[in-house]
């Protein structure tokens, strides 16, 4: 399933310094005197410059604007055209300066400064200024535009103060753990290209840049390709040497993913990041794979475990009861479809936050197994009643009847077996199957009973866009099932104001537990590592991909390798082996924890 993001942009996802929680006076500045600018570790010194790498990017987006469209591949195209004011430093975690060369938090954490760096500019030479900060928060928080889910973090915030061309100010309206999360974080557009236009209209076409690359060519429903910018502002620092080494990125995109793992065998595309258990376990197979011209990898780093699942409509029936919500999670098989279709490659999720329990610290959820029997009674005292002439539920002369929005054909094979059982438990479901961007726009506005819905997550966990009650009618939001709860509401503002991590973490922990008894979510499967296949012909870094990224990452440390390209050729034209590459990468075998 594509997977979509609650959580902005990585770097927002994953942001931390723990230098800010321990501020003396009236005001403290960052970086502090023992900051340096240091190589990336993840980084190989054997990087070149130069060459393309192509990768499958899923359905055509129905927008690369991320404040419009919050899903994983348009947070990844954004992060490189655009940049915010800090950077993250992909191993610790720490701010680092980008846009901004320096910040200040006074001693309250309240008001955040920040002076622009007067070396920053766009891709046509205009300096990056605050006034481009203080417009581009004043586009996400336009009631007119239709970035939900971004609104939320910038609501916290009264409208910044531009001090002068290079120095912007923010001040927060009450203290919360995320201000500066937020404030560092966000992608920066240039005023002087976009200010006139219709911000919702701004969705393909960005001329204007300030990151590593820019779009040069982009064929609607085929391809967008992205080429590396010489003049990039930044492109001499030590923290970015090594990275960014391919000239030219290209995302493929097909409707279904089989479609997409033919045109990777037949050389279209270079990286092939494997969702599907039968393609790792069956069709991973052939000449190609058995003389390593292909390579197989699992890759074992820190990413977060996000979830996937059924998402309920609890705005409307017959979703809005919690006994048929809970009787739709006792009809589905996941352990059947575990076993028969993904040949147990995948665990079954009892959690909305996986990675926040261990062996030591077990989730005490239960793990909801197929039970019709318990299905059929909650339903029964829920008032849905079979018509013996039908076969069917009915409540109030009212069929149970409801749609699946689909996005993705692949799907059919999953929802074939659970419609088999609901139809068994007389209800009746049919698929409506659409394309990502009318998907999307259904999702937008609420317009569905039911979808599959995969969502990614981060380091450090925000609850409140997904479970928040005022974001249950924002539109675009990511509250898409519309859950509602004071209880929760009350733990989310509870935690706003811790700073400690753990703390945090233990509330989210008991803000699961009440969620997982809303069943919000018909819960899915998942797995704890990265399956990826692509071509052997680049260089990569030890760890394959960074710490906490996901296949992409791929795009950004690894690079064309002029002799592995040759090395490949030979051995395909003369039907010789490569040498294999190891087969299972863990990330924490080379970086101490």
């Amino acid at each position: 399933m594509y997977r979509m993001t609650i959580f902005y942009l990585f770097i927002l996802a994953t942001g931390f310094t723990p230098a800010i929680y321990s501020i003396a006076g009236a005001e403290q500045v960052f970086p502090d005197s023992t900051w340096e600018d240091r190589v990336d570790p993840i980084a190989s010194p054997d990087a070149k410059t130069g060459g393309e790498i192509s990768t499958f990017g899923g359905q055509y987006p129905k927008s690369l604007n991320y404040y419009l469209d919050t899903n994983v591949l348009s947070s990844e195209i954004f992060g490189i055209m655009f940049e915010s004011l800090l950077g993250i430093n992909p191993v610790t975690l720490e701010y680092e300066p980008a846009i901004a060369r320096r910040w200040s938090i006074s001693d309250d954490m309240t008001t955040y400064t920040f002076f622009i760096d007067k070396n920053a500019r766009w891709s046509d030479g205009t300096p990056i200024t605050a006034n481009d900060v203080d417009w581009t928060y004043q586009a996400i928080m336009n009631p007119e535009n239709m970035t939900g889910p971004h609104k939320i973090s910038m609501e916290r915030f009264h409208p910044p103060e531009v001090i002068d061309t290079h120095t912007i100010r923010f001040t927060a309206k009450d203290v919360h753990w995320k201000n500066l999360l937020s404030l560092g974080s966000f992608s920066i557009l240039p005023e002087h290209a976009y200010g006139d236009l219709d911000f919702n209209r701004i969705v393909f076409e960005f001329p204007i840049v300030s990151g590593p690359y820019k779009t040069s060519r982009i064929e609607e429903g085929r391809f967008i390709r992205f080429e590396r910018r010489a003049d990039w502002w930044q492109k001499d620092r030590l923290r970015h040497q090594n990275k960014y080494n391919f000239d030219r990125i290209i995302f493929r995109f097909f409707a279904e993913r089989e479609n997409a793992f033919e045109a990777f065998k037949n050389g279209r595309i270079d990286l092939f990041p494997v969702y599907t258990s039968r393609i790792w376990i069956n069709e991973t197979t052939g000449n190609s794979f058995f003389q390593n011209h292909i390579v197989k990898q699992r890759i074992y780093n820190n990413q977060p475990i996000g979830f996937q699942g059924f998402a309920l409509n609890m705005r409307r029936p017959p979703f809005d009861d919690v006994r048929v919500r809970k009787a739709m999670a006792l009809l589905l098989d996941r352990e059947k479809m575990n076993q028969t279709l993904m040949y147990n490659q995948y665990f079954l999720h009892r959690s909305y936050f996986e990675d926040l329990y261990t062996p030591e610290n077990p989730c005490p959820n239960p793990l909801v197994e197929k039970d019709h029997g318990k299905a059929r009674k909650l339903l029964a005292e829920a008032g849905w009643k079979v018509n013996p002439a039908t076969g069917f539920l009915e409540k109030n002369g009212r069929r149970f009847s409801f749609k699946f929005l689909t996005r993705e054909a692949s799907s059919g094979k999953f929802l074939t077996i659970y419609a088999e059982d609901l139809r068994d438990a007389g209800i009746e479901m049919t698929l409506d199957q659409k394309d990502w961007s009318a998907w999307a726009r259904d999702m937008d506005e609420f317009n569905y009973d039911m979808t599959w819905a995969a969502w990614s997550s981060g380091v450090f966990k925000d609850p409140e866009s997904m479970w928040s009650s005022i974001e249950a009618e924002r539109q675009s939001g990511s509250n898409i099932t519309g859950y509602q709860n004071p209880e929760i509401d009350r733990l989310i503002e509870k935690q706003k104001t811790i700073l400690n991590v753990d703390e945090r973490n233990d509330i989210y922990r008991e803000m699961d537990s009440i969620i997982a008894e809303a069943f919000p979510y018909v819960l899915l499967w998942n797995i704890d590592y990265t399956r990826l296949l692509y071509w052997n012909r680049f260089g990569t870094p030890e760890t394959v991909l960074s710490k906490y990224g996901n296949e992409n990452s791929a795009l950004w440390y690894w690079w064309d390798d002029p002799d592995a390209n040759a090395a490949l050729s030979d051995a395909v034209s003369r039907d010789l082996p490569l040498v294999p590459r190891v087969m299972n990468v863990h990330f924490n075998d080379f970086f101490d924890e």
